[in-house]
């Protein structure tokens, strides 16, 4: 069988990573299945998502604790298995942990596995931030340059300036044009000596 396509979608809080997916489960004719943290994040019981638990979770969002590292390592294998089986994946991502990139590389590597970099300007960020008002203030701030540290990415994309749709268009026209490389260079990139 031949494994199904994954794209991964990296950025800080409120960088429009969850409607970015949405236009691309539109974009393309075949289906993705979207898997993203928050789905995984909405199976724990409720408890957890609220002080003292959620700190076992994803504290301040920019460290996880035991919980949210089981089940962020959860999440990657569970999006393998279904691309394993044939199904195309889309995930929104918040590689707020060296870990969880470093899981990524290694698992996602051996797919038709595409990175892309969800990129806003602070102060947007912040702006949507407040508007939305169901984040904690200052996440999208903890997180603006946490989870691009990394600097790799088979595409990037600024959704300040370009609408959802107009992202997935960009998106699909990379993933349709040729293979992926990002997780292959990250996990076969040396470590700094």
């Amino acid at each position: 069988m031949i494994a199904g396509a994954i794209i991964i979608l990296n950025g800080a809080s409120s960088s429009g990573k969850s409607s970015l997916a949405k236009s691309l489960q539109a974009a393309f004719p075949e289906p993705f299945l979207s898997a993203g943290l928050d789905s995984f994040l909405w199976m724990l019981p409720h408890r957890y998502l609220d002080r003292p638990l959620w700190d076992d979770v994803l504290g301040l969002a920019t460290e996880a604790g035991e919980t949210g590292h089981r089940l962020v390592r959860g999440m990657h294998r569970a999006i393998s298995e279904l691309a394993r089986a044939g199904n195309h994946v889309v995930a929104d991502h918040v590689l707020v942990e060296p870990s969880w990139l470093a899981d990524c590389a290694m698992i996602f590597a051996e797919f038709p596995a595409w990175f892309v970099g969800v990129r806003c300007p602070l102060a947007v960020l912040e702006e949507r931030e407040r508007k939305r008002g169901d984040r904690t203030l200052g996440q999208a701030a903890a997180q603006h340059e946490l989870v691009h540290v990394h600097g790799v990415y088979d595409i990037e994309v600024d959704t300040s300036r370009l609408t959802p749709d107009e992202c997935a268009v960009i998106i699909r026209r990379t993933v349709e044009s040729g293979a992926p490389f990002a997780f292959k260079r990250l996990r076969d990139r040396r470590p700094p000596s």
